[in-house]
């Protein structure tokens, strides 16, 4: 506990009835992480937007990523990529289900990342600076 100062939450919030960065920022209140430490990107709708909008938009130049296992190799890739430095940790997928369907999507995710790595396309949503994860920052080093 304490080590992380502050954490962005990224994820597609494209519909009213899906919004994975709330569902983040529930999670780590409900075991808690102190509200004001968290930073929500709803623009991150794949991981490539989520890479770029982080280092552009909320300022980020190094990251601890957290991820599904099957996913955290090309998340640190891309956002390698993106410019920032990244480094992962992987965890367990708790079904079968998800881990099956993770799996599988990953094949032909794998082949959109190298294809944004090379090409490296602005995010669908770029917008201005957000001053989110400096004001998390500065919170936690008060």
């Amino acid at each position: 506990a304490g080590r992380i100062e502050a954490v962005l939450v990224t994820g597609d919030n494209s519909r009213k009835d899906y919004d994975e960065p709330d569902a983040m920022r529930t999670y780590l209140t409900k075991r808690g992480v102190p509200d004001r430490r968290i930073v929500s990107d709803y623009a991150g709708f794949d991981t490539w937007d989520s890479c770029v909008r982080a280092r552009k938009i909320f300022g980020v130049h190094e990251a601890v990523l957290i991820s599904q296992n099957f996913h955290i190799r090309r998340a640190v890739a891309l956002c390698r990529a993106a410019g920032v430095r990244s480094y992962g940790i992987g965890v367990d997928a708790t079904h079968d289900v998800t881990w099956y369907y993770g799996g599988t999507r990953e094949v032909f995710a794998a082949g959109k990342a190298l294809l944004d790595a090379v090409f490296k396309p602005d995010p669908q949503f770029l917008g201005p600076k957000e001053p989110g994860v400096a004001r998390a920052l500065a919170a936690a080093r008060k």
